[in-house]
């Protein structure tokens, strides 16, 4: 019988920098765009600051990605190798925390050995890397996989802001622009929700509330200096 359960662990690790890059896109992209436009500039250096926010960010968000998760990965590396290691010099002692992790889980001594025996046989790092270090295949660092979806998310995130701005006419721009980024970030919200079985409200809420806060500070700056300008 085939097993219909579905779970959503696997997507951690892009949808997790996949809703980061995108998100900050938008934010900050459509806050720079109210900002300088807050503060006076002529559409042409809106959409040039636009721009060049796009592109900064977007490789800013994978050089971020790909170093931080890099670190993460170097990490696991340097533990599975020292497990390597104690595996060939202390089997005997290996053995036994597999026992024991397995009786603090619930398993009595028996049943705790006889586990820890049979994995041990099919594959002793393996068995260490998961139930000990906390380390697997779903979960293991990828650095690429991660700079490339936070690069693109972020760059498909800033873009809809900057068409926006290309689309809106000069006395509309602000208020166009505000509501439009919102109802990204709040279109943003649902998908990453369905995607990591998270409630849709909550995440909604969220994303806008953060993203109303950035845009409305960068848009007071850019009206003070325009003021003083």
């Amino acid at each position: 019988m085939r097993h219909g359960e579905r779970h959503r662990t696997h997507r951690s690790g892009w949808l997790r920098a996949a809703v980061l890059g995108a998100n900050d896109g938008i934010v900050s992209t459509a806050s720079l765009l109210l900002g300088v436009a807050a503060a006076g500039a002529e559409t042409r250096a809106i959409l040039v600051a636009g721009v060049a926010s796009l592109v900064a960010g977007a490789m800013s968000m994978a050089a971020g990605e790909y170093v931080s998760v890099s670190s993460q990965s170097d990490t696991e590396r340097a533990d599975l190798e020292r497990e390597r290691a104690e595996l060939a010099t202390s089997p005997e002692q290996e053995y036994e925390e597999l026992v024991s992790i397995y009786m603090q889980r619930g398993l009595d001594r028996t049943l705790a050995a006889s586990v820890a025996t049979q994995l041990t046989a099919h594959d002793a790092l393996a068995a260490h890397s998961r139930d000990e270090l906390g380390i697997s295949d779903t979960l293991a660092a990828r650095p690429v996989q991660a700079a490339l979806a936070s690069a693109g998310a972020f760059a498909v995130g800033a873009l809809l802001p900057l068409l926006l701005a290309l689309a809106l006419p000069a006395s509309g721009l602000m208020w166009g622009l505000g509501l439009g980024s919102l109802a990204s970030l709040a279109f943003l919200g649902v998908l990453a929700a369905r995607a990591g079985g998270a409630p849709i409200v909550k995440s909604v809420l969220r994303v806008t509330f953060w993203g109303a806060l950035a845009m409305g500070l960068t848009a007071a700056v850019g009206w003070m200096f325009g003021v003083s300008g």
